[in-house]
């Protein structure tokens, strides 16, 4: 068990809820550290610094006139803040490895390491799209916007994090595991053509395969890719700590083996896990079961 990408890694937690529905995801970074996700990647072999919490502050809960976005200041402080942390990693030559938090920590995430890689493909594993605007969302969540925004739509205070000039291409974006769109974000989907692997192709042709497809799109002329994993694209039966829990999902062997199979591509460049809800989990059950895929992502192995 040998780390194959950089066996320098940074962990960063984001403990902020504000972009979501349910409160609790703010403790999620501290859910995952208990239950021991620095020394699962240490017992890989990966040099770990732990850089604390990013920490969004509750007393900042706002409106925005002109916007149904909710909590927009304090969310896009938070992400500024996360863009220029794992910039700054990286430039010193270590992995970012982000932990949530709900999931708008995507955009500074993304933007940060837009900053060092020109050319990045996404991996995006979500039971939603997360490709909603302030003009499409039924909630104005920002944590339903992340991918959207990291394309260059969005609020401008969003879109501006880590500079309008850095985005993702839609081309070298794959969605996996989806089953809950909006009517808007279809429709931009199908506007964009950006692939999307529902549960119907998972079922139809296996996660091998799908997987395997994934990777070609985020790899096709790409400086590598990131992967965005949040917890809720694994069907609630063995998911229960995540506020936007939707039926039908990925089952925990499916999960490991597409993780599996990104390590094996040794062309990750940054991660996250996001939507670890411990105030409505049982036992902390939800926390070690994405450490237990973090090291599956993170190269390790049985034997």
């Amino acid at each position: 068990m040998k780390p194959s990408i950089n066996e320098k890694l940074s962990l960063i937690g984001v403990a902020m809820d504000l972009g979501a529905g349910t409160p609790g995801v703010s403790l999620g970074p501290a859910a995952l550290r208990y239950a021991g996700v620095v020394e699962r990647l240490q017992k890989i072999g990966y040099q770990v610094e732990d850089k604390g919490d990013i920490v969004a502050d509750r007393k900042a809960v706002s409106s925005t006139p002109g916007t149904n976005l909710k909590n927009l200041d304090e969310v896009a402080r938070v992400n500024s803040e996360l863009c220029k942390t794992v910039e700054q990693e990286m430039a010193s030559g270590r992995f970012p490895l982000v932990i949530g938090g709900d999931h708008s920590i995507a955009i500074g995430t993304i933007a940060g390491v837009l900053q060092h890689k020109k050319n990045l493909g996404i991996i995006w594993i979500d039971a939603h799209g997360d490709m909603n605007t302030g003009e499409t969302s039924p909630s104005g969540n920002i944590h339903g916007m992340p991918l959207a925004v990291s394309l260059g739509m969005g609020h401008e205070v969003l879109t501006s994090i880590g500079g309008k000039e850095n985005k993702i291409d839609p081309k070298n974006v794959a969605l996996i595991g989806c089953r809950d769109l909006d009517a808007g974000e279809r429709e931009v989907l199908k506007e964009l053509g950006i692939t999307v692997f529902t549960m119907h192709e998972i079922d139809k042709w296996g996660m091998t395969m799908v997987m395997e497809k994934a990777i070609e799109i985020a790899t096709d002329g790409t400086d590598g890719f990131h992967v965005s994993f949040d917890v809720d694209s694994l069907d609630p039966a063995y998911i229960q700590g995540t506020g936007t829990r939707v039926p039908g999902g990925l089952t925990f062997r499916e999960s490991n083996l597409g993780l599996e199979l990104i390590a094996q591509t040794g062309k990750m460049v940054s991660a996250e896990f996001v939507e670890v809800n411990p105030l409505i989990d049982n036992k902390n059950q939800t926390a070690q079961a994405a450490v237990t895929l973090m090291g599956s992502l993170l190269g390790e192995w049985l034997i």
